[in-house]
């Protein structure tokens, strides 16, 4: 995560879905203009599912116009991005959720010590109770010497714990909308590398005006095998495709870029009109690595 406070890096503490004054968060709230105090229209439109109920869900819909770069990095067009979003007050609860349990669930939790009981040996008491001027002891397994027990130590345990389906594609989709200020969509170019190539690779990322030393990460639908070997040398990039989308890929990284197709799933699968269709997994973590890079 990026620590400076004056960068425009996405992360947990710095993306503006999580800033919950209106003078550092326009984007949700009314923007007051100091010489006809008019209020403009917040530039968010939401949904809210019956509003007059008690404790009713309200989730909004952030639009933001991405730019359409070409592989030698000129504007050709523009495209829009529509996902879900939690409300201001609640986007930071969300998300946190979503980011622990998918850290927590990735833990093995086959860490295991012996205790007195288990360590081999310590059977024969090492020297009589009495009449010897030392402390008693009853085994040389003791915890307090080397060799020993391990006092309280830790056992296999399921560290797993369980979050709802929607609550997850909520956190997901409210990171994703955060972190279109810092995000551009390329056209696709897997047809520019005919061989694998780091050099080609990074030099397309400068002329994208992508910091090859800042965190990145990249959304594909399909990766070439070309595009793959040419980006996994380089330590600071992430090659995603939906399978392998994960939260804190999205909130670690600095700059986020899409190509067209990877925009139109995240508007199919993350935005309002969603009704559960076709969906991946999200329970499932095995991550492919050929696709991580």
């Amino acid at each position: 995560m990026a620590s400076s406070s004056t960068s425009n890096a996405i992360s947990f503490f710095s993306s503006s879905i999580f800033l919950t004054s209106p003078q550092q968060n326009p984007k949700f709230f009314s923007v007051l203009i100091p010489n006809s105090q008019k209020t403009l229209r917040p530039l968010s439109h939401s949904q809210t599912l019956n509003r007059h109920a008690p404790g009713t869900l309200v989730i909004r819909s952030e639009v933001a116009t991405l730019p359409i770069l070409s592989f030698d990095g000129e504007k050709i067009g523009e495209t829009y991005i529509d996902l879900k979003t939690a409300q201001p007050e609640t986007a930071r609860a969300v998300v946190h959720r979503g980011v622990v349990t998918d850290l927590q669930n990735k833990r093995r939790g086959t860490a295991s010590t012996l205790t007195r009981g288990e360590v081999r040996g310590g059977g024969k008491k090492p020297y009589p109770q009495k009449k010897t001027g030392r402390a008693r002891r009853g085994s040389q397994r003791t915890p307090l010497r080397p060799g020993g027990g391990v006092i309280f130590g830790p056992k296999p345990r399921d560290w797993s714990i369980k979050i709802n389906r929607k609550e997850k594609r909520l956190a997901i989709s409210t990171a994703l909308s955060s972190a279109t200020v810092n995000a551009i969509v390329v056209e696709d170019f897997s047809d520019k590398f005919d061989k694998p190539k780091t050099k080609d690779f990074i030099a397309a990322m400068k002329r994208w005006g992508i910091d090859p030393k800042e965190k990145s990460m990249f959304l594909f639908t399909e990766v070439s095998d070309n595009v793959r070997l040419s980006s996994r040398n380089i330590g600071t990039l992430k090659l995603l495709t939906p399978r392998t989308l994960n939260l804190f890929d999205i909130l670690n990284s600095d700059k986020l870029v899409f190509t067209r197709e990877a925009v139109d799933y995240l508007n199919r699968m993350y935005g309002l009109d969603y009704e559960g269709g076709e969906t991946v997994d999200e329970n499932e973590e095995d991550y492919d690595e050929e696709a991580e890079g």
